[in-house]
Formats: C-alpha cells, sequence, structure tokens
C-alpha cells in the first residue's frame, strides 16, 4: 500500500489557497455598479421647546458652517452686561451676611460669571465686534435694557440690607436675574440667532447652568421662608 506524505497534502492545499481566496473575495464583493452607498442621516437641533428635524440629501449637502449674525452679537453684547450685574450683586455679600449657603453660592456664582464675561470678551475680539467698557455703572442697573436686570432702587435696597433680610433679597433678586438671562437665550433662538456654534453652545450652556441655580436657590429661599 502507497503511503502520501503529509508535505505532499499541505503542498496541494497551499496551491489551492489563491483558489479558495479569489472565490471568498467574490462572493464578498457586490456586483454591478448601481449598489447604492450607505448615508448617514443628518438632524438639525431644534430651538428650546421644539424638536429636531432630519434633513433631505440635498438639504445636507448645502449645508455649511453658519456664521454669527448681528442677532449674536446683540445676544453677547448684552449678556455681558447682565453678567456684570451679577458680580456687583455677589460682590455684596460678604460684608453683609454671614449665612455661609449663601457665601458659598454667591462665590461660585462670582467664579462662573467672570469665566463667562470672558468667554463672550473673547468671542466679541475674534469677530471685531467693539465692546463699550465692561459693562459696568449705570447703564447695567437698567431694568429696561434686558430682561431680569434689577433696577436702581432695586440694587440700592439690596445693597443697604444686612443679616437675614439681606439674604432673602439677594435670593429672590437673583432669581430675578438668572430668569431674565434664561429669557434672553430665548429670545436669542426665537429671533433667529444661535446658529453658529459657538454662539450656540455658549447660549445652552447659560440656560442649562442658570436653570439648575434658579432651582437652587428656589430651595434655599423656601428653607429660609418656611
Amino acid at each position: 500500500m502507497t503511503t502520501r506524505s503529509p508535505y505532499s497534502a499541505r503542498t496541494a492545499l497551499l496551491a489551492a489557497s489563491p483558489l479558495l481566496l479569489a472565490v471568498a473575495l467574490t462572493a464578498c464583493t457586490p456586483t454591478g455598479s448601481d449598489s447604492p452607498e450607505p448615508t448617514s442621516p443628518v438632524v438639525q437641533l431644534g430651538a428650546p421647546g421644539e424638536s429636531n428635524r432630519t434633513l433631505s440629501p440635498d438639504e445636507a449637502a448645502n449645508l455649511g458652517s453658519p456664521e454669527f449674525s448681528e442677532v449674536d452679537s446683540a445676544f453677547m453684547l448684552a449678556m455681558i452686561r447682565h453678567h456684570q450685574q451679577a458680580i456687583e450683586m455677589t460682590d455684596l455679600v460678604d460684608d453683609r451676611t454671614d449665612d455661609r449657603d449663601i457665601r458659598l453660592l454667591a462665590e461660585r456664582m462670582s467664579v462662573s460669571q467672570q469665566d463667562e464675561k470672558t468667554q463672550i470678551t473673547t468671542w466679541l475680539q475674534e469677530r471685531s465686534v467693539p465692546v463699550n467698557g465692561d459693562g459696568s455703572g449705570h447703564e447695567a442697573h437698567d431694568a429696561e435694557s434686558m430682561p431680569g436686570m434689577l433696577s436702581d432702587d432695586q440694587f440700592a435696597e439690596l445693597e443697604a440690607a444686612t443679616g437675614e433680610e439681606f439674604d432673602l433679597l439677594f435670593l429672590e433678586y437673583m432669581i430675578q436675574h438668572h430668569e431674565g438671562a434664561v429669557q434672553m437665550v430665548d429670545d436669542l433662538y426665537a429671533d433667529g440667532g444661535g446658529q453658529e456654534s459657538a454662539t450656540d453652545q455658549f447660549a445652552r450652556h447659560v440656560e442649562s447652568d442658570q436653570g439648575i441655580e434658579i432651582a437652587r436657590m428656589q430651595q434655599m429661599l423656601a428653607e429660609r421662608t418656611g
């Protein structure tokens, strides 16, 4: 009986491998040139309170990177004044209350508002939008200029208060101030702004951050008036 060498079997298998590979590749390769190419849907984020929308292929193809608008510039210029008044309010805290929670809250707010003012200033400078001052002074206390701003009388009342009276006024007026900032974000989108990526990110951050702080201050106010 003839015994077949294991080397002969291996040689035969290696010789057949290219053919097997070619068959396998042929089986995995689409036939014809009309095979559709896979596409991913492009979803356009809706403004706050509105649903997202899936763009058609033609809309997606024509979609560029939106540039900032005059609405965006007006929003940023107003917001820098708005933030400045919040910082002035927190500056009153140390000399008027010993409430630890109020002091910690004011400290966190001062840091975050200063950081956001720096972001706004950078945004304006990069787009060559003129900035008049830092938003401080009498004009920053004009209640009619934008939502939530304290009037001169309200600010003077806060400035004159101390102790528990100051704590309650600070929380009440800062809630008012924060709610105004959220309203400004809503107005930005309602007026067609916020399409530029950087503006949109900043506005959504303001809305989220101040919304969280509003809830916290409402809780603190309830604890002190309950």
